[in-house]
């Protein structure tokens, strides 16, 4: 009987932790820096790990830079060694919290949250506030945003030569879903 007790007591124990903390490692990060009438920039990263503690808010989201996969592999090879320096700056991570989360109000209607936090890259942080969409799925919690970024913002050079092909404000999207 001990023994039965004892196990009721950490599978208890067990699955509360677990709904204190929702987690993915692929989740997907889209970015276009395209110009209008020159060779489209763009890249995806479906390996992106996402941490969101369901009693706080708090979300930290992880992408490692080699992970970008572009159309084009001379594409990706300039990206890596020339624009993010990959070996120098392997990752982008995101910490912030969701404003008035409550696990208990999201719903299958997609509601908007405001996500504040710092995202660093390439050396360097910046504070953003972005909107995101939340919503109840049938695989879990979905959160998508939208947002841009600013090459200056992180010291990316974008060389002389490519300056009027690369856009400095990178469209970027987030989606994952969190079990």
């Amino acid at each position: 009987m001990k023994k039965i007790t004892l196990l009721f007591l950490i599978f208890i124990a067990t699955t509360t932790i677990a709904q204190e903390k929702m987690t993915t490692d692929k989740g997907i990060i889209n970015f276009e820096a395209s110009v209008p009438f020159f060779e489209e920039v763009k890249a995806i990263n479906k390996k992106t790990s996402c941490v969101l503690m369901t009693k706080t808010g708090e979300i930290t989201c992880l992408a490692i830079i080699k992970n970008f996969q572009f159309e084009r592999s001379l594409m990706e090879e300039h990206f890596n060694a020339n624009y993010m320096q990959s070996h120098r700056y392997p990752k982008a991570i995101f910490k912030g919290r969701i404003e008035k989360f409550d696990l208990k109000n999201i719903d299958s209607n997609a509601n908007e949250y405001q996500i504040i936090g710092k995202i660093t890259m390439h050396g360097k942080s910046k504070k953003i506030i972005v909107t995101g969409l939340i919503k109840k799925g049938t695989q879990g919690i979905e959160l998508s945003t939208n947002f841009s970024l600013n090459t200056d913002d992180f010291k990316i050079e974008i060389p002389f030569i490519v300056r009027s092909k690369v856009s400095k404000n990178v469209n970027t999207q987030l989606y994952c879903v969190l079990q």
